[in-house]
């Protein structure tokens, strides 16, 4: 078994398989003309069930051959112009030549003695991160696996800055619209179940500031502690970025950390042309930023950056078999002092080849072109009286819904959204997402896409449409 080593006696083996693999998915990707095929679970289950793995194959071509059967034919394909639901971008090719020198060496980025330069090169990203952002010269950070661990990791630094014993007077102040993780880092931080204070937003979908600084005040009016104030960037459901300036004046008003998820708005630190819609973010204590969104990077990639390096050790803790505090005073530098992980990819290599090859211009044309395709659609929808679209988009992502002419009843209009969504992913012609604006089911384009054209939308619409009006009239049949 040992011929399947990556070492210098296989490395010709390795070329081989590594080849066979990418002309495959290569193939793949060229042939594809929808982005899904519509398979079910209970169609795609017994195939992988059937497979004992205890009886392995001994072949590549073999394995990547059963592959096909089981992932690649009914993979869902994010870099079809038709897909169009969540945050899953098409990736770049010098950040998927990057995955596979990555995964090749294999580096831990945990200790300098795993790593060597690649603890240098995610060293230099952070740096460069942090200076397109704005958050000065004692400004640091780390690589993570996504945006959840990026404000889970942020909210830690802004309970420990809160410099209290009494976790059940802490208060986390985010939008109702903000992510999910929010709630959940403070879960997870063994805050109480009242910690999350929910504001409201304006038709923008907006973080209203005027309610924030009420919250605030009967916060510390009761005695409590304010945490931290969550502001979003690029919310998952609206692409809508809170005022960030008007936030950090609170925040310095009330002596309350500012943590900034731009996850989703990231892209804009790129931009060419909308960089301006972040004005505030400089301000901020901490930012969660997803490359594996809006820089066009492959899963997983992601960074949480601080103002201030030293509010980092409420991550850190040394061990003598890892990286023992004599370290320090030798200036070894080892990432695991900053990262709530210990292994840890070298992620950052994906980004390093991007930007040195296409530049960070590169990448803010790439998303200044969906954020404009945004527009572009939302001008499309508000025109179609089939639709109602809920707000004009900041970054990317468009939430909208059917309205039928002749049918007023709002769950019967629920009904019909949901199974035209259903219907349309069954059919694998395009993917869209769903969500709730209020109490009631909307559709949603996420546009990632720079290959997606207005005749892309213009389509799907149509099928929406058509399936929505397909189950409206069986449904005045099935009532007569």
């Amino acid at each position: 078994m040992r011929s399947h080593l990556l070492n210098d006696t296989t490395a010709e083996q390795y070329r081989r398989s590594v080849t066979d693999g990418v002309e495959r998915v290569a193939a793949k990707l060229a042939a594809t003309d929808r982005p899904f095929t519509g398979v079910t679970v209970d169609a795609l289950a017994p195939r992988i069930d059937g497979i004992d793995l205890d009886q392995p194959l001994h072949d590549t071509a073999a394995v990547l051959d059963e592959l096909e059967e089981v992932y690649l034919r009914d993979a869902v394909y994010f870099h079809h112009p038709r897909y169009l639901a969540h945050l899953n971008c098409p990736v770049v090719i010098p950040a998927v030549l990057g995955e596979a020198v990555l995964s090749a060496v294999n580096s831990s980025l945990d200790t300098w003695d795993q790593s060597a330069g690649g603890t240098l090169i995610e060293r230099k990203l952070i740096d460069w991160t942090n200076a397109r952002i704005g958050l000065g010269e004692n400004a640091d950070g780390v690589f993570t696996s996504g945006g959840t661990q990026s404000n889970l990791q942020a909210l830690l630094l802004a309970r420990e800055e809160a410099k209290t014993e009494t976790f059940a007077k802490l208060r986390i102040f985010a939008s109702e619209v903000s992510h999910f993780s929010v709630k959940k880092s403070a879960k997870l931080l063994g805050l109480g179940q009242d910690a999350v204070v929910s504001i409201p937003v304006d038709h923008d979908k907006r973080m209203q500031t005027v309610a924030l600084a009420r919250e605030l005040e009967r916060c510390t009016e009761a005695g409590l502690v304010p945490m931290a104030v969550v502001a979003t960037a690029g919310t998952t459901d609206f692409g809508s970025i809170d005022p960030l300036p008007e936030i950090a004046e609170l925040c310095e008003q009330f002596g309350t950390w500012m943590h900034v998820d731009a996850a989703y708005g990231c892209g804009l630190l790129a931009s060419l042309k909308h960089r301006d819609r972040l004005a505030g973010i400089e301000r901020a204590d901490s930012v969660t930023v997803d490359y594996h969104k809006s820089f066009f990077q492959p899963v997983s990639s992601s960074a949480v950056l601080v103002r201030d390096a030293a509010t980092l050790r409420h991550a850190t803790y040394h061990a003598e078999y890892l990286n023992p505090r004599r370290m320090v005073q030798e200036r070894i530098p080892n990432q695991v002092d900053k990262s709530l992980q210990t292994t840890r990819r070298f992620d950052a290599l994906k980004l390093w080849m991007t930007l040195r090859t296409m530049g960070a211009d590169g990448i803010g044309q790439l998303f200044d072109e969906v954020c404009e395709l945004a527009r572009e659609g939302w001008r499309l929808l508000a025109a179609d009286p089939r639709f109602d679209v809920v707000v004009e988009p900041s970054l990317s992502t468009l939430v909208f819904r059917y309205i039928p002419a002749a049918v007023t009843d709002p769950a019967e209009i629920d009904r019909a959204n949901l199974y035209a969504r259903k219907a349309l992913f069954a059919s694998g012609d395009a993917v869209v997402a769903g969500t709730k604006v209020g109490s009631r089911h909307y559709l949603k384009f996420t546009l990632l896409n720079p290959e997606t054209t207005v005749s892309d939308i213009a389509a799907v619409l149509d099928l929406i449409a058509g399936h929505a009006e397909q189950y409206l009239g069986e449904s005045l049949d099935r009532a007569s």
